[in-house]
């Protein structure tokens, strides 16, 4: 999936000019319950001002608050700058750019402002990814690191008419071992699907109903 298939377009954004006061960008910020927003120069990318920076900023001109927050603008402490995508990027290698900042802006190829992924629009995609919104039953297992293993498990849950919510998988740090972490529906053959996926050389770690 690619970033532009989950990212908040541009007219549903909550944006903020420039030269709009802080006072301005602070009231956004509280009436939409977020952390960040993006500051645009027209309709091009300026950088984004988060919360943090405001109160950072404020403590460390040491103005008082009014006067902060009415005479400075959203330009004066904008930042990520330099920081945006441009929607062809695949969304996981999100997850770690945003891991400390709550946005990032999505621009075209004239830097022209297209619209957000937020921090909370990739956790969605990945609990998604892990079925975490459905009932059912959570299975992790391992699994040696030979050709046509996770064909050998699809064709195993075809077999026992298993539905398959979510499949994920990880590396372990041998490479020569696979973790898997699979979530099905709650069935009454839950205990013959998972004997054959061990007559099958598969080595199950853990099952939890989730």
């Amino acid at each position: 999936m690619f970033v532009k298939s989950i990212m908040i377009p541009k007219y549903k954004c909550i944006t903020a000019q420039q030269d709009e006061t802080l006072q301005n960008v602070l009231a956004k910020l509280d009436e939409n319950e977020i952390d960040g927003l993006p500051v645009l120069d027209g309709d091009k990318y300026a950088g984004v001002v988060t919360r943090h920076g405001i109160y950072h900023g404020f403590f460390k001109a040491g103005d008082k608050k009014e006067e902060y927050l009415n005479n400075t603008a959203a330009k004066e402490i904008v930042t990520l700058k330099d920081h945006f995508l441009h929607g062809s990027e695949m969304f996981e290698t999100t997850l770690v750019k945003l891991k400390d900042i709550p946005l990032l802006a999505v621009v075209d190829e004239n830097g022209k402002f297209q619209g957000a992924v937020t921090r909370s629009d990739v956790l969605d995609q990945f609990q998604s990814a892990f079925g975490v919104h459905r009932e059912g039953v959570r299975i992790a297992f391992t699994s040696v690191e030979t050709e046509g293993r996770i064909a050998r498990l699809a064709d195993i849950a075809h077999q026992f008419h298993e539905h398959i919510i979510s499949l994920v998988t990880f590396d372990e740090t041998d490479k020569l071992v696979r973790r898997i972490v699979m979530k099905i529906e709650k069935k009454d053959n839950i205990d013959k699907f998972v004997k054959k996926l061990e007559d099958s050389g598969f080595r199950i770690l853990d099952i939890h109903e989730v």
